[in-house]
């Protein structure tokens, strides 16, 4: 008989034990730190050299309060999903979505007319031109944590194609950590990095560009070949029964459509265009930032009277294309206000908050039943928002122990008398080791870039070869490892197992750790420009 596989809680538990433990036998050590400007944004950095041994803190009873410190460190990936899933099941009850996805999928079949279109294979063109876009978003600004809110619609959008919810989580966030891995113009990982080993910001944009090219090539080939063997046989999902919830939600997709327009969806059209007028008039144009380069735009009276035109065109057929109307410019915000005024979790939260209650309104619900729906959403949320908060229960564990900054002397000590190879391979090696500790991006650019760039110039390695192995090696263990609050959340939404997830990922992380130590070795054996 089989054993039972442990709950994603015990697993994450355990790994805080295991921490924890790791606190009694490793010595205690830190690094000085120091505050400087890096691209005119202040980070706080390690100073080189600067290592001593101090008295371990040896962690105990602290393993239980490590989830509430947790919770406290990352309250705002917490609030994030919790906001979001509220959000979004009023939007879910107003069966616009379901509809969408309904109309579709019907429009997709008409493409299957065309020779060329059958041979390709619809649902190919469909999966790869929405990996392409999240890849891009993940590549150009660094899109992580806002994959959370896409995992509510792309999971059921790929269960009603006839594939399962691990498909529908890769068309949004494994195509962004892709194009994360690869990234050519994110200010969070390159931009920082370089500016910490005081290169040109951006420099080495064509060996960049081959790689994201690259990286998207292996990762969309195999996401497809696992989407085609699910969808001749939907039963070999390891998920096939979690997605049973997926399945019964989309029941109804199909229902007959009757379209009607509701005094609450004129008051929802007017509002919001009055609002959108007078963020016209204060932000008449904005400044977005693309790697470093900035082009100034009207993007928000433009975006504005976009809206207003084709709100009250789909206002006439029915108040459910108006509320995905309002989605799709829920989401041409976003990109307006990441890239051009530094949104983060907390001002995207606020924008799908705003697209739920309107959505309510423009369904015609009272303001209690707006507010009936979310508290229901963010219920049927609330065990995603749990596991992050337990998983940031391991980094606290780990920072309280005193145990971080010795795990990060000792590993780089590693690299001495290795040569050019095998030094930018350790590198690697050690990026992507230290990702699980410390998921955050630009956190471990600023710790680790001060002391790796000066080793490279004592062995002969150009600085930008580093920065391309904490790049990579920042890149794709983001999709594995259990300290990353991105990763638990949307496996959350997507009520994927954590243990499944791993069975499936698994395999892939593999290729794609290959393909990065491949992608490493041109850097320091081939003359590239900006290297």
């Amino acid at each position: 008989m089989l054993k039972k596989v442990p709950h994603t809680y015990v697993i994450i538990f355990a790994l805080i034990a295991i921490c924890a433990v790791c606190t009694w036998f490793i010595p205690g050590g830190e690094f000085e730190r120091e505050t400087i400007m890096v691209n005119q944004v202040e980070r706080e950095v390690i100073k080189p050299g600067s290592f001593q041994v101090i008295e371990s803190n040896r962690q105990t009873w602290q393993i239980f309060s490590a989830f509430f410190d947790g919770f406290v460190n990352t309250t705002h990936i917490i609030a994030f999903i919790l906001m979001i899933g509220g959000a979004f099941w009023i939007l879910n009850e107003s069966k616009s979505i379901d509809i969408g996805i309904y109309s579709f999928l019907k429009f997709a079949k008409k493409w299957e007319r065309s020779k060329l279109m059958r041979k390709l294979g619809v649902n190919n063109i469909i999966l790869v031109g929405i990996m392409f876009i999240f890849s891009l978003f993940g590549a150009v600004f660094g899109m992580s944590e806002e994959t959370i809110a896409f995992t509510i619609i792309f999971v059921p959008l790929a269960i009603s194609m006839g594939y399962d919810s691990i498909v529908g989580v890769s068309l949004c966030f494994v195509a962004a950590a892709l194009g994360f891995a690869g990234a050519f113009l994110n200010p969070f990982t390159v931009g920082i990095a370089q500016g910490l080993s005081n290169i040109p910001l951006f420099s080495g944009i064509e060996y960049r560009l081959f790689m994201w090219v690259v990286i998207n090539l292996v990762g969309f080939t195999f996401i497809l070949r696992y989407a085609s063997k699910i969808h001749k046989n939907p039963q070999k999902s390891p998920v096939y029964e979690e997605d049973g919830y997926w399945r019964r939600r989309n029941e109804n997709s199909e229902t007959e459509f009757v379209p009607s327009v509701l005094r609450g969806s004129w008051v929802a059209f007017v509002s919001l265009s009055v609002f959108l007028i007078l963020f016209s008039v204060f932000f008449p144009v904005s400044n977005l930032k693309i790697g470093n380069s900035e082009i100034v735009l009207p993007a928000i009276p433009v975006s504005t009277l976009l809206f207003i035109v084709t709100g009250f065109l789909t206002l006439r057929k029915s108040f459910h294309y108006f509320i995905l109307n309002m989605l799709t410019f829920t989401i041409l915000f976003l990109i307006i206000g990441v890239m051009g005024y530094g949104w983060y979790v907390m001002e995207i939260a606020t924008l799908f908050l705003a697209l739920g209650i309107f959505s309510g309104i423009a369904a015609g619900k009272t303001p209690n039943e707006i507010t009936l729906s979310f508290i229901e959403g963010s219920k049927d949320i609330l065990g995603a928002a749990l596991v992050v908060g337990l998983a940031g229960g391991i980094v606290v564990i780990l920072e309280d122990g005193k145990i971080i900054d010795t795990i990060l002397f000792s590993v780089s000590q590693t690299m001495e008398d290795l040569g050019k190879v095998g030094s930018v391979s350790v590198m690697y090696v050690i990026q992507t080791f230290l990702n699980v500790f410390i998921p955050s991006g630009s956190g471990k650019a600023a710790l680790t870039m001060p002391m790796m760039s000066q080793f490279s110039d004592l062995i002969g390695i150009s600085r930008q070869a580093t920065v391309v192995a904490f790049q990579l090696g920042d890149g794709f263990t983001n999709m594995i490892t259990p300290t990353s609050g991105v990763l638990i959340g949307v496996l959350g939404i997507a009520r994927i197992p954590y243990e499944k997830w791993v069975k499936w990922v698994a395999p892939f992380i593999l290729i794609l750790g290959i393909l990065g130590f491949l992608l490493l070795l041109p850097t320091v054996l081939m003359d590239l420009n900006g290297f």
